[in-house]
């Protein structure tokens, strides 16, 4: 590539951007925290997942599609998933008809099957390997790292103690605990709960391992039947398939602190490395239409939800689009979430195919301009600009529509305009001529925008017996 320089990631370890330097050029390792089972993906949860596609997708290309393992795991034991199963099932599991094992199983096999289905949607590939948190808790008889033996490597190592019950992390045995977060020792413990937490060393000590009382999913371990706590989970699951220190760790914002703190901490202190991922990636947080999102707002919305039905600004939306809305924004700034933004993707996303529809056969590489905007910290932005550009060439130049084609599927998009469902189209024009009876003229505007956002253009007229209006339409290509 002409004027590539490499790729440059920012890390939220050092608070910088820089080069990146895979440990092995043949085995460039990702990990990614992946969903919680315990109810559909909600839309937050889709930009991390789409982020991270986009740089697998690169790291594929750069490193070659066999030299990149990308590890994103399904957290399938958890405080919430016993409460969804108890609320979903208690009848049956009060009545003897259901264990509660049983019922969690149920939750997470349904949850983590609409979440494959919402991710494949949205033009994500699926990662290399999507361990459950469940294989891991015990020793396994393939060897690879598990929950407990962690446990008991940390307390070896003077890392970790019994107390009340739990196994707890010691965080004043890592003197540079709080280096991802930068967080003051002292403002984490202000918030410290000391009259719950009194059988702690310290305040923010964190757990490892609790006890299952009988009515709770448990494993039998050398502190009594229990289960593992949150951050224990990612760090087995990631030195089981990546080894004990490895290339790059993503996830949003939300969970520098304290899940990845404590994820690093203990993978660190129980293998006794001086780091875990050498990268950090974090993306940033998304609102919806300019506020928090959340239930009470009314404004919280699943990924299914969005794709299969009227919920957001009164109609279902593409997954591609919900893609493109997500990457016009730069994966480090807070996103706003908005039916404009989408109607703005919609739109953009139709000029780059009908562009890439006059490719007429040939083929071509991934422009240069596109590879070297991802290469600078996934730059989509500029990215999308260069992709634009080249559309705007492809209607007189078959090479740029070609290059079109070829940025669009190696950006995980569908490189064709999707046929007309012409009933879809006949009941959209009779809602638009029934809102121009009631003179609702914005409305009928939106209805004809809508429509030639999928490439179909409207043509009022009368009827020459009648008088009456008609409208008539055929699709632009």
């Amino acid at each position: 590539m002409s004027g590539f320089k490499g790729l440059r990631l920012y890390n939220t370890l050092t608070r910088a951007k820089e080069d990146f330097v895979p440990i092995d050029t043949e085995n460039v390792r990702m990990y990614v925290c992946g969903p919680t089972v315990y109810d559909f993906a909600h839309i937050g949860n889709a930009r991390p997942v789409i982020v991270f596609d986009v740089l697998y997708r690169l790291l594929r290309h750069l490193y070659g599609a066999d030299h990149v393992t990308y590890v994103r795991n399904i957290t399938d034991v958890d405080d919430k998933i016993n409460a969804r199963a108890l609320r979903d099932f208690g009848g049956e599991i009060g009545a003897g008809a259901l264990s509660l094992n049983e019922a969690i199983r149920r939750v997470t096999e349904k949850t983590a099957d609409q979440f494959h289905k919402d991710v494949a949607a949205l033009g994500c590939l699926p990662p290399t390997v999507e361990p459950r948190a469940t294989e891991f808790v015990q020793p396994r008889t393939d060897g690879k790292t598990d929950m407990i033996g962690l446990i008991q490597s940390l307390i070896k190592r003077g890392h970790a103690y019994e107390s009340n019950g739990e196994v707890l992390f010691d965080t004043a045995s890592m003197p540079d605990y709080g280096q991802l977060s930068k967080r003051p020792l002292d403002e984490q413990q202000a918030g410290a709960r000391i009259a719950v937490d009194a059988h702690k060393k310290n305040p923010q000590d964190f757990v490892l391992w609790k006890l299952s009382s009988p009515e709770e999913p448990g494993w039998e371990s050398p502190w009594g039947r229990g289960r593992p706590g949150w951050h224990i989970e990612c760090s087995a699951m990631s030195s089981a398939y990546l080894g004990e220190v490895f290339d790059i760790h993503g996830g949003g914002l939300d969970l520098i602190f304290p899940h990845h703190e404590n994820e690093i901490a203990q993978s660190r202190c129980a293998h006794g490395t001086h780091a875990m991922a050498n990268v950090w990636m974090h993306n940033g947080f998304l609102q919806v239409e300019g506020q928090k999102m959340s239930k009470s707002l009314g404004n919280f919305y699943s990924i299914h939800e969005l794709l299969e039905k009227d919920t957001f600004g009164g109609r279902k939306w593409p997954g591609e689009v919900l893609r493109l809305a997500m990457l016009m924004t730069h994966y480090r700034e807070p996103i706003d979430f908005s039916v404009r933004k989408l109607e703005e993707a919609e739109n953009t996303l139709r000029k780059w195919k009908r562009a890439a529809d006059h490719a007429d056969g040939r083929e071509a590489a991934v422009p240069a301009a596109v590879l070297e905007a991802l290469s600078d910290d996934l730059a989509t932005y500029t990215a999308f600009q260069a992709l634009t550009q080249l559309t705007n060439e492809a209607g007189e130049d078959g090479a740029a529509a070609a290059a079109v084609k070829a940025a669009l599927a190696f950006l995980g998009f569908e490189t064709s305009v999707a046929e007309v469902d012409a009933n879809a189209v006949a009941d959209a024009i009779a809602r638009r001529l029934a809102v121009i009876a009631a003179k609702d003229w914005a409305e009928a505007d939106r209805i004809r925008d809508e429509l030639l956002a999928q490439g179909v253009q409207l043509k009022d007229g009368k009827d020459p017996a009648t008088g009456e209006r008609i409208t008539t339409w055929e699709v632009k290509r």
